[in-house]
């Protein structure tokens, strides 16, 4: 199967970062969600996967976090995927407080385009040699538990591709090791990625 990648020009990169901060900005004062604006490059209402990530600025990799959430398949055009995903990792994330309209100026924000996942085929035990640690984003399925990590994170944490697919695990709720049991299914996409270099500053690409 041919892996295909959206090919997300810097400038669609650009708006979707300044989409995602003024349409955070909007609903932190107004309690409002943003109306996709009119100058909406016209590629950016297809339906594709997103995920916005809000993170401390000038704190290590592993401290930043300070909430992400999307869309791991293209149920909505990008452009209103990312308004929503950026307003529920402000305010939905539960493993954080909501984020304060003061708080906005200290964070950066980093958004995600993600393929479609597909499946990672064959057996369980050779799951490894069939994701790439730089290029795949995970999803672990099992029963009613799920779990996502985007391609960014193993390399934030420096895991190899066994430990990427523990911790996928792990995040699904699940034994680190159930990435080996034949019932566990398991998903990878690739992503366009581009972040903040500082609070409301520069945008450039990271993946």
């Amino acid at each position: 199967m041919v892996r295909l990648m959206y090919k997300i020009k810097d400038e669609w990169g650009v708006f979707l970062i300044k989409l995602a901060r003024t349409a955070i900005e909007e609903y932190l004062k107004n309690g409002k969600e943003l109306e996709p604006p009119q100058d909406t490059p016209p590629d950016l209402w297809e339906k594709m996967g997103v995920f916005v990530t809000l993170n401390r600025y000038n704190v290590p990799p592993q401290q930043a976090l300070r909430g992400c959430i999307g869309f791991p398949y293209p149920i909505y055009p990008l452009v209103i995927a990312t308004i929503k995903a950026a307003i529920y990792a402000a305010v939905d994330d539960p493993r954080f407080p909501p984020l304060s309209i003061e708080e906005l100026n200290k964070i950066t924000i980093e958004v995600s385009v993600l393929t479609p996942p597909e499946p990672v085929e064959g057996p369980p035990d050779e799951r490894p040699n069939k994701i790439k640690v730089g290029r795949d984003g995970l999803i672990v399925k099992k029963g009613i538990y799920s779990g996502l990590l985007l391609p960014q994170v193993p390399i934030e944490w420096n895991w190899d591709e066994e430990e990427f697919l523990s911790e996928t695990c792990w995040k699904a709720g699940l034994s680190p090791d159930c990435w080996l049991d034949e019932d566990t299914e398991v998903y990878r996409f690739t992503a366009e990625i581009f972040e903040e270099e500082h609070p409301n500053g520069s945008i450039k690409r990271k993946l």
